[in-house]
């Protein structure tokens, strides 16, 4: 049954119950490497502040590259974005990393990070940048340091300080929390610790049969003369930035391209990158020669764009139940509704559209990267500010204004994507709204003001959640809008889930107001999504009209990305002119306490057993031999996950393969491989089991080998919870390149 992201939706359970982010002068390199020591070990020092001044003839840059794993729990936790309340975590497809990348220019610093989850939450940002104080001071700072999500569906929830997110997942969970927060920090301190001349390529291509509109009616609403501009309703551009030491070694790569992190779909139970992790694994893979993943010096990050409509769902939607194509208007079946609507593609399996979608972008990123000529040079900028999103006054031309709205959430909100749809009668590209949920909708939260209907008209809402407040804002006021600069590349950290059309114009906007300074020329604007805070969708003003889901979820109105062009540009226009130090701060967003905060999650309960085995114990024994290509597989006796708390530069699981000539097992894979599979299965009265799985690829050296898992588990003592740790272990098992060869 389809289910709708959160980013995207709530379940229609949830719908029931709340009806509800100059250059150093020309001195000798040897200098700059001494410079470079010296500016390392005073980090605690506030950097200076400067504008931009034109590029000497020669100027290299500090680069610092860092990766440092951001999991946290694998069991029970909602996985966060499809908002379905039974997609909790049930084991470990592969590990999620955060990536950090540190540019200096020998005056100023940014910051770009990009992590494996679905999206940085404004807590998460607050959160991250009070441990930089207390360890750096001031120089990292809100200013200087963009935080992005790749948009996986399959990274844990519970990051949340707002009421509508807490509700789909569970309420604010420490033990989530924690691992986020203390990977990003991690891969921040990594990347200060390498930090040293280094030199920066631009390289740009296209990456096709990989992207797909998933709201093609929306995007046709906008107009003609502007759509002819363009080859494509949705980007087909891979940005990629190379960064090498100055020997010409690789130290990392930092790539951007515009598509959801949805190939492994709403049934999923497994942590998961999703096709974004898969591409860096790829990448990292072949860059870090013989080590194993997570590890090795070089970073290969791919980030999310202006994804907001596009899907990697590349065959598109069809009735699951009847096979034939959905509606095109509103995306429902005739029979089964919006929920029977699901997009499918290109493989025939989430498994296998994870691994097309993700080997097409590292493809790409690869051809790229061995191409990149385009050198960087000159200075960085960054420029932040606060803004209440919900009364900004947009200038629509010289005589007219409009202006935001407080948050509110439309009903085709609750309809979901093609990649999840609802489960009750609501359908996308509703402008009216529907007695039978209004009376609801009133008689538990109560009818929006009439202001606020007027502000979002012609969006029929269904929560009015700027004008909810019980037990904190359902949703956020005070947003984070900011732009870094590296060179000749902008970079524009987006709040949100922007549009393909709304990229374009921000695009444009931010281009024309740098180059308006002799600064800047030749300028690259690349789109970051999902950066800072979270805020749903932004979408163009004539996409709003259309009222699908994207546009419902648009939530401060129709002139959402008119006050976000506004903005944008006079961030722009301060960095071109040398004077974003004196922007102001504008309004601080609050930060609630650990006691305002809810939990919905109890803690883990005590583990059980079987009568008669042990925790590790083997229940289903593997095969003694196996074909490369086929599937090893085993079943412990097993404790929660969460019982063995924080796992982070750990695994569950090894392969490990037996060597004759020294008589000593050694690690292949772990549970940050793409080849392996952790399964968790909950049983009853506090019993599970874990299944581990390895995909035996047909590169596999012949030999022996054998699997392990590690977990805990939880008693009560003396009514005290006592955690153990215990192991398990298959039996040896050979793998050959053909049956029948047992030697």
């Amino acid at each position: 049954m389809a289910r709708k992201e959160v980013c995207c939706g709530l379940s229609g359970l949830e719908v029931v119950l709340i009806v509800l982010f100059v250059g150093m002068t020309g001195v000798s390199i040897g200098l700059i490497s001494v410079m470079a020591t010296v500016w390392i070990s005073e980090t605690r020092q506030p950097e200076p502040t400067s504008g931009p001044t034109k590029a000497p003839p020669v100027n290299h840059f500090l680069v610092g590259v860092g990766r440092a794993d951001c999991t946290g729990p694998v069991g029970d936790v909602p996985l966060m974005g499809y908002a379905t309340p039974d997609q909790t975590a049930g084991g470990l497809h592969f590990r999620l990393y955060s990536r950090a990348f540190i540019v200096d220019d020998g005056s100023k610093r940014v910051v770009f990070v990009t992590a494996d989850i679905g999206m940085v939450s404004q807590r998460l940002r607050l959160e991250v940048l009070k441990a930089l104080q207390v360890k750096y001071g001031d120089l990292y700072r809100q200013d200087n340091v963009v935080l992005s999500g790749t948009h996986t569906h399959s990274g844990l929830g519970g990051y949340f300080q707002y009421t509508l997110f807490m509700i789909s997942s569970k309420g604010y969970i420490k033990s989530s929390v924690q691992p986020i927060v203390n990977g990003i920090v991690k891969s921040i301190e990594e990347a200060h610790k390498s930090l040293r001349p280094g030199r920066i390529f631009l390289s740009r291509g296209e990456l096709e049969d990989s992207s797909l509109n998933r709201s093609p009616h929306s995007y046709m609403n906008n107009p003609e003369e502007e759509r002819r501009r363009y080859k494509s309703n949705t980007d087909k551009q891979v940005s990629m930035l190379k960064f090498t030491d100055m020997d010409g070694d690789g130290m990392g790569m930092l790539s951007w391209f515009a598509v959801h992190a949805v190939s492994m779909n709403y049934t999923n139970r497994m942590v998961s990158g999703d096709n974004m992790g898969y591409a860096s694994y790829l990448f990292e893979q072949e860059k870090n020669i013989n080590a194993l993943p997570g590890e090795g010096s070089f970073v290969a990050a791919f980030a999310s764009s202006n994804l907001g409509d596009v899907t990697p769902n590349t065959m598109g939607p069809y009735c699951v139940n009847t096979g034939e194509k959905c509606d095109y208007l509103n995306s429902s079946c005739p029979i089964g509704g919006t929920r029977m609507c699901v997009g499918f593609g290109p493989g025939s399996d989430m498994f296998e559209s994870t691994r097309i979608i993700g080997e097409n972008i590292y493809k790409k990123a690869k051809e790229l990267y061995g191409n990149a000529k385009q050198e960087l040079w000159g200075s960085v900028h960054a420029a932040h500010q606060w803004v209440n999103m919900t009364d900004v006054t947009v200038q629509i031309n010289s005589t007219h204004t409009a202006k935001t709205c407080k948050p509110a959430l439309g009903f085709s909100f609750a309809a979901g994507t093609t990649d999840g749809g609802g489960d009750l009668n609501f359908t996308q590209g509703a402008v009216e709204g529907d007695p039978f949920w209004e009376g609801i909708r009133d008689a538990l939260l109560g009818a929006p003001s009439n202001e606020t209907q007027d502000c979002h008209e012609p969006k029929p809402i269904l929560f009015n959640t700027g004008e909810m407040n019980w037990p904190l804002p359902w949703h956020p006021q005070v947003v984070d809008v900011q732009i870094i600069t590296i060179g000749s590349v902008a970079i524009v950290a987006m709040p949100g889930e922007v549009t393909t059309m709304s990229g374009r114009r921000l695009r444009e906007v931010v281009k024309q107001e740098l180059e308006a300074n002799t600064g800047f020329s030749n300028t690259d604007v690349i789109i970051a999504g999902l950066c800072n805070i979270y805020t749903h969708y932004i979408t163009t003003y004539e996409e709003y009209q259309v009222q699908r889901y994207e546009a419902s979820s648009t939530i401060y109105g129709p002139h959402t990305l008119g006050a976000y062009l506004q903005l944008f540009r006079g961030l722009a226009k301060a960095i071109a002119e040398g004077r974003e130090s004196t922007l102001p701060r504008g309004p601080e967003p609050p930060f609630f306490s650990d006691s305002q905060l809810f939990s919905l999650l109890p803690a883990p309960p005590v583990d059980r057993k079987p009568a008669n085995t042990s925790f590790g114990e083997v229940l289903e024994q593997v095969f003694p031999v196996y074909k490369v290509g086929e599937v090893a597989s085993v079943t412990f006796v097993a404790g929660n996950p969460r019982n063995s708390g924080d796992m982070t530069d750990n695994t569950f699981i090894t392969v490990e393969r037996f060597h004759n000539s020294s008589s000593k097992w050694t690690i292949v894979h772990t549970d940050a491989s793409w080849e392996t599979r952790f399964h968790w299965v909950k049983g009853s009265g506090g019993q599970s089991n874990a299944t581990v799985e390895w995909h035996i690829v047909p590169s596999a050296q012949t030999g022996t080998y054998r699997i392990r898992h590690f977990g805990h588990y939880k008693q009560m003592k003396n009514f005290r919870p006592i955690i153990t740790a215990y192991e398990g272990m298959s039996d040896a098992f050979k793998v050959t390149r053909a049956m029948g060869y047992w030697s």
